[in-house]
């Protein structure tokens, strides 16, 4: 069973679709024993830093996911909020992975919206998926290159496209809307 974090917000039902088509039971939930019972969890995200931490605070869950001992995927603002600090309303994050969230410099189009390429895979998370392919993106802070990288994504500057870190692992762009190559990625983390 995969739990897939609720927290009133993000792209959850996006998530269990994603996960249905490939055939994997999963429960959308916030229930402490459900989550430290799953064979994997995955905390998904789409929304604004501060509010959403404050959100995981109410519900305890910003102090369970750095506990879980078995494999984790962060997606887009999820991945953030795994990260040390953000940028997006001064947010405190919870430090799983020791880097920094910041703003795209405003010399581009910001938001980052739409397909773009990530390269130099390091990872068993991207077995099967060839270097240079598309994911989809919708993000306008991103995570600092760092030791945890294991794939880059370059947009006005490179940036940490995925991280990993122990059993936690984590995306800036969306599996779940990147096609045959996001089935791929949800596939490999099943496999963990």
């Amino acid at each position: 069973m995969i739990a897939i974090i609720k927290y009133n917000g993000g792209n959850v039902n996006s998530v269990q679709n994603a996960l249905n088509r490939l055939g994997a039971e999963s429960i959308i939930t916030d229930n402490f024993d459900l989550i430290q019972k799953a064979d994997k969890v995955i905390f998904p995200g789409v929304g604004e830093a501060s509010s959403t931490m404050r959100i995981l605070k109410e519900k305890g869950l910003d102090q369970l996911i750095p506990t879980l001992k078995q494999p984790v995927l962060g997606i887009c603002l999820g991945m953030q909020l795994m990260c040390k600090n953000n940028e997006e309303g001064n947010t405190v994050g919870m430090g799983i992975f020791d880097i920094n969230v910041k703003k795209f410099p405003a010399k581009n189009i910001v938001p980052h919206i739409g397909w773009n390429t990530i390269s130099d895979f390091k990872s068993d998370l991207f077995s099967e998926i060839k270097e240079n392919n598309d994911v989809y993106f919708v993000h306008s802070f991103y995570c600092e290159l760092s030791e945890s990288t294991t794939s880059i994504c370059d947009y006005i500057l490179p940036f940490s496209a995925s991280l990993q870190k122990d059993n936690f692992v984590a995306m800036q762009f969306h599996p779940e809307k990147s096609g045959k190559i996001g089935s791929q990625l949800l596939q490999n983390f099943l496999k963990l």
